[in-house]
């Protein structure tokens, strides 16, 4: 009623094609600076929520030194709403002045670049208010800059070019040119209120749009590389400036299972580049050490991982739950770092096809009913299946294997599929399963992204008959490879009866990449006779007969290994 309406139909036959069409309407998913690929903390700076006057800069540039001292790997730092001074409109406006007791911003910004934080960014709100030093929310209300709501008029008119350039060079800047690279952009469904001249119905699910779009843009700008926002809500087309997140869940078992749940629908909804609160973030029950590595394990197998808590003192720190746990914590943050290769590439993948980063089991088995209702296992990428475990103090956990054959990531078991089959759970094992053809490359576990550069590729094989892996590189932050500036490198894997063979190309596009040396874990059933590579025998490889598993240095350049059994 009261106007036209447009309505679109998608037809496709595989969910693939689907998500495609509808990001062709709405928009694709770039990929974002690879430093974003590994993992983000955020931090209260000590002082949560009633405690804000605890918060300040030293915390910070003492919270960064003891996760380097520590060797847990991180690339990305976030500041949430307590460095804010809050004035009139409290926590709920942004003054973008730090709190007096920051007494260095930009000296502890600079710290965190001195310690390879890739990207420092701040958390705002989409409404604006005063401070003790400007008069930001009175000035944009004279120029007509902010939305008239009937209440607060403090909303920001992102809608509005002009509004978004004030915004930006009068707010922003206060921050950026301290050192900030991006925004946590919260609140953006304050566009609660009828406005004369913003149909309020329409406007509403937009203005998280135009909301992280203004930071998105004009970081990109500044940066001189890829644009990156953390955003809260989003509609059609908010996956064009990732990342969005799950919001304030609690650090409770009954909400784990539905987080995963909520990371399958928002990548079917065409939402890629999606994260939560590892561990929770609202501490409404006891500390438990189960439910956190848990919920960080499935979370460093998520398309974006964060740590971020508002439990006041702890805030999450693995060290703050024990040596045991911290130690569990470093294995799975090192695995997904040394996993970037595959990670970056299914980020490709998804940028070229549309499949999600995180994809339910019957995304690719929609014959298979028993597919329909797994909520608490899913595809990473195209040959990886993760499987949480979601119950407390669980020994054990039932895994459901759709069609085609299975290999089970820690001990090398062959499952065959459309069965069901329990593993055992130990606290620091999450069941994860390869698909048969896959290959993963892998590299050095890092403390940062390219802390080194990437020579050393890792390649696990589970050999079909036949599979193609083609691993993608470029410049990790520029849009260069939005006009072609990238380099593909093609590895095809054959297994006919007695014989396994593996041909690897040098790298083919625009973009040079450092030269890779590869090493070979592949998964045979017989042993093998004889390895050669580019026609030369191998010394030196191994076969390890109980997990039947054949591994060697393969070396560098355009090559072909065969394997006789």
């Amino acid at each position: 009623p009261g106007g036209d309406n447009d309505y679109y139909f998608i037809y496709g036959e595989q969910l693939e094609t689907l998500i495609h069409s509808y990001q062709q309407l709405t928009g694709v998913a770039p990929l974002m600076p690879r430093a974003a690929y590994g993992l983000h903390i955020g931090s209260y700076s000590g002082g949560t929520w009633h405690h804000e006057s605890k918060a300040n800069d030293t915390y910070v540039v003492n919270l960064i030194d003891r996760l380097r001292q520590e060797k847990i790997p991180f690339d990305m730092m976030w500041l949430d709403s307590t460095w804010r001074l809050f004035a009139k409109l409290g926590n709920g406006g942004c003054t973008f002045e730090f709190q007096d007791q920051f007494k260095d911003p930009k000296g502890m910004i600079d710290h965190a670049y001195k310690n390879h934080v890739a990207m420092f960014g701040l958390h705002i709100r989409s409404l604006i208010d005063n401070g003790k030093r400007n008069n930001l929310l009175t000035t944009a209300q004279k120029k007509g800059l902010t939305i008239q709501d009937g209440g607060t008029n403090a909303i920001i008119n992102f809608f509005d070019d002009k509004a978004v350039d004030w915004w930006w060079k009068n707010a922003a800047k206060k921050v950026t040119d301290l050192g900030a690279k991006f925004f946590k952009t919260d609140v953006g469904s304050a566009l609660n209120y009828n406005n004369p001249n913003i149909e309020q119905k329409a406007a509403h699910n937009l203005f998280p749009i135009a909301y992280a779009k203004a930071p998105y843009e004009n970081f990109a700008k500044l940066n001189g590389q890829r644009g990156f926002d953390h955003t809260r809500e989003g509609y059609a087309g908010i996956q064009r400036y990732p990342f969005i997140w799950a919001g304030d869940w609690g650090s409770e078992w009954q909400w784990f299972e539905p987080i995963i749940r909520g990371g399958i629908n928002i990548g079917l909804s065409g939402v890629g580049y999606w994260s939560h609160c590892m561990g929770g973030f609202e501490q409404y029950s006891a500390y438990d050490t189960d439910l956190y590595l848990r919920w960080v394990q499935m979370g460093m197998f998520s398309p974006v991982s964060i740590l971020f808590g508002m439990d006041h003192p702890r805030y999450h720190a693995p060290w703050t739950y024990g040596e045991e746990a911290q130690k569990i914590f470093i294995q799975y943050d090192s695995l997904r770092y040394a996993l970037l290769p595959y990670i970056y590439t299914s980020a490709w993948d998804m940028y070229k096809t549309s499949r999600p980063l995180m994809t339910p089991l019957f995304y690719d088995h929609l014959q298979d009913v028993n597919t329909y209702q797994i909520s608490d296992q899913y595809m990473f990428g195209r040959d990886m299946m993760v499987c949480p475990v979601t119950v407390k103090n669980a020994l054990s956990r039932p895994v459901y294997f759709p069609g085609g054959d299975w290999l089970d990531f820690w001990t090398g078991e062959r499952i065959s599929g459309r069965q069901y089959k329990s593993f055992l759970t130990p606290i620091e094992i999450m069941p994860i399963f390869l698909r048969r053809g896959a290959i993963i490359p892998r590299q050095e576990a890092m403390q940062y992204v390219d802390e080194r550069p990437n020579t050393n590729i890792s390649l696990l094989i589970y050999p079909s008959e036949h599979s193609v892996y083609e691993m993608y590189e470029d410049d990790g932050k520029s849009l260069d490879y939005q006009k072609g500036v990238y380099a593909v490198t093609k590895m095809e894997s054959r297994l006919v009866q007695n014989e396994w063979i593996l041909n690897i190309t040098t790298p083919k596009g625009d973009y040079k990449p450092v030269s890779h040396y590869y090493s070979v874990s592949v998964y045979l059933d017989k042993k093998p006779k004889l390895v050669t590579v580019a026609g030369k025998f191998v010394d030196g490889w191994k076969y390890d007969e109980k997990l039947r598993l054949l591994t060697f240095d393969a070396g560098e350049g355009d090559m072909e290994v065969v394997v006789k059994m």
